[in-house]
């Protein structure tokens, strides 16, 4: 649904695509430490449902209201601000799961399976919804997200655990029925301490030195390298004439090379000295980056059909693109898991996808007002270079504060 949205926005300027996934960044930046901080309160399954109940509403209201509004774009920015207040309680939630339902030496191979069942959504879901989009139009593209939205919620109802199968039992405070969400548990916070607990994953994320760089991290890798595959591909194919499927091929590609990591992942275990692997994923990505970047300046006046040189090396792009981003992927998540405490798990949840929103924020609409006035291989180029060199800048500061944390602990 993103991709289509991101779609038609694009077709009335790279500055209305970036205004659309904008809609859906603010609002989820603006509430997401709240949502992880109900998520900790009432559980984690229990706001799901409740998001996915959400969704299915919202989709469904998209679709009967795209024939009657004139103004497509102010609809779609409409849509797109209620997905991204969803997603604030959504994402918190289903982030902490995997440390609840398994033990700390399987965090990697939870965590993978869960992005593998992420990336088959998004690797499917660009391809569908182009030909959806292409073959039927934006309202039924709506309404079969809505069903999947529908169908999630229900799978979700059925499969609820008990505290009895919980792993990782949050403590007293909370409530074991807190995580499972069967609300069970009469205490509550105070009013007074709502602020308090909705802030307080910042400072545990921030102070904690094994979370604090892969924070930035995910910061950087938000702002410079997911535009690329939900902003910048879009704007790319309408300059160069692409149709949406083969748009969506290659935002689809970039999902498969991530949920390819991810699957190695689970077969095999985590992956070797996982904080570095991070910091080369990233690099890897970044490489892909700047190919499908030569791409696209390479011929711009060239369609993208079957059969034409451009395709198979733009797949290529988005294949090292989607492998950069699973190695990055499949090694932070579980060493955030496995770092926080467990009065904590979907407040900091909240604060690594706050830390992918608020960036967004910012380069989604300079990246798109950017392609507005120069070719968007030009501002992939760009965001390839500023994000090799930010994840450098990253890796040696905390480098430095490691060794200096060394030197003060081995003197006497």
């Amino acid at each position: 649904m993103g991709f289509a949205m991101a779609w038609t926005a694009a077709g009335h300027g790279a500055t209305w695509a970036g205004l659309v996934l904008t809609a859906i960044n603010l609002p989820r930046a603006l509430f997401l430490l709240f949502g992880g901080a109900v998520a900790d309160r009432v559980g984690a399954w229990r706001v799901m449902i409740s998001a996915d109940v959400a969704m299915t509403a919202v989709t469904l209201t998209l679709a009967a209201l795209t024939r009657q509004m004139s103004d497509r774009p102010l609809l779609l920015v409409m849509v797109a601000f209620a997905i991204g207040f969803a997603d604030a309680f959504y994402l918190p939630s289903s982030g902490s799961m995997p440390r609840l339902l398994v033990p700390t030496a399987s965090l990697a191979r939870a965590t993978s399976a869960r992005q593998i069942a992420g990336q088959s959504a998004a690797f499917t879901g660009p391809a569908l919804g182009g030909l959806l989009l292409a073959t039927f139009g934006l309202a039924v593209t709506a309404i079969a997200n809505a069903a999947t939205f529908a169908i999630m919620a229900a799978v979700l109802i059925a499969l609820r655990p008990r505290p009895a199968r919980l792993i990782h039992r949050p403590p007293a405070h909370a409530g074991v029925s807190a995580a499972a969400g069967s609300g069970s548990d009469d205490r509550r916070w105070p009013m007074s301490g709502w602020g308090r607990q909705t802030f307080d994953g910042l400072r545990v994320g921030f102070t904690n030195p094994v979370l604090r760089p892969h924070l930035l991290m995910t910061a950087t890798a938000a702002g410079l390298l997911l535009p690329c595959a939900g902003l910048l591909v879009p704007v790319l194919a309408r300059q160069l004439g692409w149709p949406p499927a083969s748009a969506g091929a290659v935002a689809a590609t970039i999902a498969l090379g991530s949920g390819a990591v991810a699957a190695v992942v689970l077969v095999r275990g985590a992956l070797p000295n996982p904080r570095r692997m991070a910091s080369r994923g990233l690099f890897v990505a970044s490489g892909g980056v700047a190919f499908l970047a030569l791409v696209g300046l390479a011929d711009r006046s060239t369609s993208f059909g079957p059969g034409q040189l451009p395709l198979p090396a733009a797949l290529t792009a988005a294949a090292l693109i989607g492998v950069g981003m699973g190695m990055f992927g499949t090694s932070v998540a579980p060493l955030v898991l496995g770092a926080t405490p467990e009065t904590h798990l979907a407040r900091v949840q909240a604060v690594l996808v706050f830390a992918q929103s608020v960036p967004l924020l910012v380069t989604n609409n300079l990246l798109g007002a950017f392609a507005d006035v120069v070719p968007a291989g030009f501002v992939l180029l760009t965001c390839a270079g500023l994000l090799a060199a930010s994840v450098g800048v990253i890796g040696l500061h905390e480098s430095g504060n490691g060794s200096r944390a060394t030197v003060r602990g081995a003197v006497p």
